[in-house]
């Protein structure tokens, strides 16, 4: 059960916490199932949060299992309860310490963006959050899930593009191409497809998601989005026949029409290199050796809508 320094830290009693945190034995909290971390996140006390951090508590231990099993959404983290709380400072504060914002099942930053919390979003990317996380308790889209609570908001969906979401799965389906060709699919292995289960019909195309009747008025300004970070476009008919109608396809038509400038396929190509070596944790484009006009192009901050509203402020 609860100790006296779970809820000290809970309640943001300071002083308390201070004086309960050498006299408390670590494998009393262990057997608790909950760290005074989780405690201090959910009672949104980054006072307390500091302290304990300070006297070496974990910031990545993890709630026991049943207590894990009482949320519905299966929460493990402290930084979890600080981001579900949009609690920005005490989330600001577990990153700075080295939490890790990819243990949940059901992904921090999904949390942030469905919240539509654009400092929390940009704080979890800059601290390595994937932003080509799946939900994985439910997963039935081919695309990678944050995508889909960011519809409404450009300023939430270039944050996701800027920081790499994979958006050529948004692209990737089993309908014909707008030439008249038939996609052919290999085994559905997860390793050749990823995103894709053995059944192949569970995993709706992006292209499905987004031409849903009460949806399919947003085709054409998410599209003309999507193709700023793509080189080529491999529109299927089912888009297509939905573009058609809307005002953004003439732009997306011409766009489509002639080769992408040498530049921007450039850029993409140094993008897909520095996020394969990134993977190795070896790379990232802030650290190259270039000139910071060119590492503001690669990271399309032309595109970085919430960047810009914070310097208007």
């Amino acid at each position: 059960g609860y100790l006296p320094i779970h809820r000290a830290a809970y309640e943001g009693h300071y002083l308390a916490l201070k004086f309960l945190i050498p006299v408390t034995s670590k494998s009393a909290i262990r057997k608790s199932g909950q760290s005074p971390i989780h405690s201090a996140a959910e009672g949104q006390n980054p006072q307390c949060l500091e302290l304990l951090i300070e006297n070496g508590f974990d910031v990545n231990v993890l709630l026991a299992e049943h207590i894990s099993q009482s949320y519905d959404d299966e929460r493990k983290t402290a930084l979890y309860f600080a981001v579900s709380n949009n609690d920005i400072l005490s989330t600001e504060i577990l990153l700075q310490a080295g939490a890790d914002p990819n243990k949940d099942p059901l992904n921090c930053l999904l949390v942030a963006v469905r919240a539509n919390n654009h400092e929390i979003v940009r704080l979890l990317l800059s601290y390595g959050a994937n932003v080509n996380c799946y939900f994985n308790l439910v997963n039935d889209t081919h695309f990678p899930s944050a995508i889909q609570y960011a519809l409404n908001d450009e300023v939430m969906l270039r944050l996701l593009l800027n920081h790499g979401y994979d958006v050529d799965l948004c692209f990737d389906c089993m309908h014909g191409d707008i030439f008249g060709n038939s996609f052919l699919w290999p085994a559905t292995e997860e390793e050749i497809l990823p995103g894709w289960t053995s059944c192949v019909i569970e995993d709706n195309p992006f292209c499905d998601f987004i031409t849903l009747p009460w949806m399919k008025h947003l085709v054409g300004p998410i599209v003309r989005i999507l193709i700023d970070y793509m080189d080529y476009v491999p529109l299927c008919t089912k888009l297509k026949f939905v573009l058609e109608t809307q005002k953004e396809w003439p732009e997306i038509q011409q766009i489509l029409d002639n080769p992408r400038p040498l530049k921007h396929l450039c850029r993409l190509k140094i993008r897909k290199y520095v996020g394969l070596v990134r993977r190795e944790k070896t790379l990232s484009v802030k650290n190259l050796p270039l000139p910071p006009i060119l590492t503001e192009f690669i990271l399309f901050k032309e595109y970085d809508l919430y960047g810009r509203e914070l310097h208007l402020e």
